[in-house]
């Protein structure tokens, strides 16, 4: 589902649902930033949730689903009312981020619950992140396909419109390169909404049979409680947490950034309306292919060597991209190895979020239970993030001059594109490198908290 939102909602509200460009930017800034401030709610409640007989986090999980999946859904439905629109998918956008929060949350933190062992959790975080990506694999071929299936109509000459002031005018205008409808269009979104949903209910189903916590894995000697602000005092005091999340705040943003426009990018500005779906795939395939290898590269070469060589990998890339003239197989390629850095940006954060949590667990023995909040604020300050960023760059098309449904765009709009997914990008990425240069866990520090953890237990 966040694949698939964060690939096909801006390029849905502008040419499907036909918003303009400035409600379609505030759509998408809100969601992001209500998604962002429900992360560290969720993770107040679930640190005050107690134990059942089906675990801590589970029941959030279980209970989140049902209504996580029809408000996705309808996230995707055109309805028919004059006025009112942006209201429906705001609405729907905030409930099913607030839904799916409740599932994101204990499912991150679940790592913790279920093995002590550093190199346990490393594997499991390995596992899940390939599973996760080839999640994102799946969202992105059933809505590409599904939606590539049947062209969007489009506007010729969209540089015409607005030096007509007549409706007449705009119907005029209104040819498509097909007989493809809008409605034909909408129905795709819809069939694709629903088979993301069915796999969503099967993938709670498989979670919440295959997985057991272990309340032990999560706890040492002590058992004296620490309230939820108090924890939260103390996480947000701690040195390596800041600095980690500091470093993957710019470089998930760089991503996030690319994500949200490069369906864009690929439909107006390289001019690939009908293999955009297919490059994104081949992106997804890409990543989902060389977790392993990045899995492998931490264990051999330690974290912070991952964090340079796997991000860094994209920035040549990047600019390749947005320099070059339109090609599709130089795209296609330039996918291919932007698919490698985006599998080390997925996982790494991941895998490093526990040892943080461990050196917190040295410096503040009798404070426990606090693994939600490491987790719900990582999410929270990137989502955050990422909602102004997105609402912004929205924004900037609409200053650009973005005509909505149009077959092509102006050059303002297509330059605003490259900068979207090529400068500003490679920009953020070195910003949150040169930041990690300040993270202090190596692979030292990791083996003398693995031997003191031990020693405490």
């Amino acid at each position: 589902t966040g694949c698939a939102l964060g690939f096909f909602l801006q390029i849905y509200l502008l040419d499907v649902a036909q918003l303009d460009p400035f409600y379609a930017s505030i759509i998408l800034f809100v969601g992001r930033a209500w998604d962002a401030i429900t992360d560290p709610m969720v993770g107040f409640f679930i640190s005050k949730t107690s134990w059942t007989r089906f675990g801590r986090l589970m029941p959030w999980i279980i209970f989140s689903t049902p209504f996580a999946v029809i408000s996705y859904f309808l996230i995707w439905f055109v309805p028919d009312i004059s006025s009112g629109q942006v209201m429906w998918y705001l609405v729907f956008y905030c409930i099913f981020q607030t839904l799916v929060t409740c599932f994101h949350v204990p499912y991150s933190a679940l790592t913790m619950f279920i093995s002590r062992e550093q190199s346990e959790r490393d594997s499991a975080t390995a596992y899940r992140m390939t599973v996760e990506v080839l999640g994102t694999v799946l969202g992105t071929a059933i809505q590409g396909q599904i939606v590539g299936k049947v062209v969007t109509p489009c506007i010729e000459s969209p540089l015409f419109i607005g030096k007509t002031n007549s409706s007449v005018a705009m119907e005029e205008l209104n040819m498509t390169h097909d007989t493809g409808s809008l409605t034909d269009t909408r129905n795709a979104y819809m069939i694709a909404a629903g088979v993301i949903g069915g796999l969503y209910i099967l993938c709670a189903a498989i979670l919440s049979v295959g997985v057991r916590e272990k309340r032990e894995s999560s706890e040492l000697q002590s058992d004296e409680p620490v309230s939820f602000f108090q924890g939260l005092k103390l996480v947000m005091n701690h040195g390596a947490y800041i600095k980690l999340i500091a470093g993957f705040l710019f470089t998930s943003l760089a991503f996030m950034l690319l994500e949200g426009n490069f369906a864009l990018f690929c439909t107006y500005t390289l001019g690939f309306r009908n293999e955009f779906q297919n490059i994104l795939l081949a992106i997804m395939l890409s990543a989902t292919l060389t977790i392993p290898l990045w899995q492998w590269f931490l264990t051999r070469f330690g974290k912070k060597t991952a964090v340079y060589v796997g991000i860094s990998s994209a920035i040549p890339f990047l600019i390749m991209v947005a320099v070059l003239d339109s090609n599709l197989i130089v795209t296609y390629i330039v996918a291919v190895a932007a698919g490698i850095s985006v599998a080390a940006a997925f996982l790494l954060p991941w895998s490093m979020l526990p040892d943080v949590i461990d050196d917190f667990k040295l410096q503040h023995p009798d404070s426990h239970g606090h693994e939600a909040i490491f987790f719900s604020f990582y999410v929270f300050f990137t989502k955050f993030t990422s909602g102004v960023s997105l609402g912004i760059s929205t924004l900037s098309l609409d200053f650009a001059g973005y005509q909505t449904r149009g077959c092509s765009q102006p050059s303002e709009v297509n330059f605003t594109l490259k900068m979207l997914v090529s400068a500003v990008p490679v920009g953020l990425i070195l910003l949150g490198l040169l930041l990690f240069k300040l993270y202090p866990i190596d692979e030292e520090k990791r083996r003398k908290n693995k031997k003191a953890l031990q020693d405490l237990r």
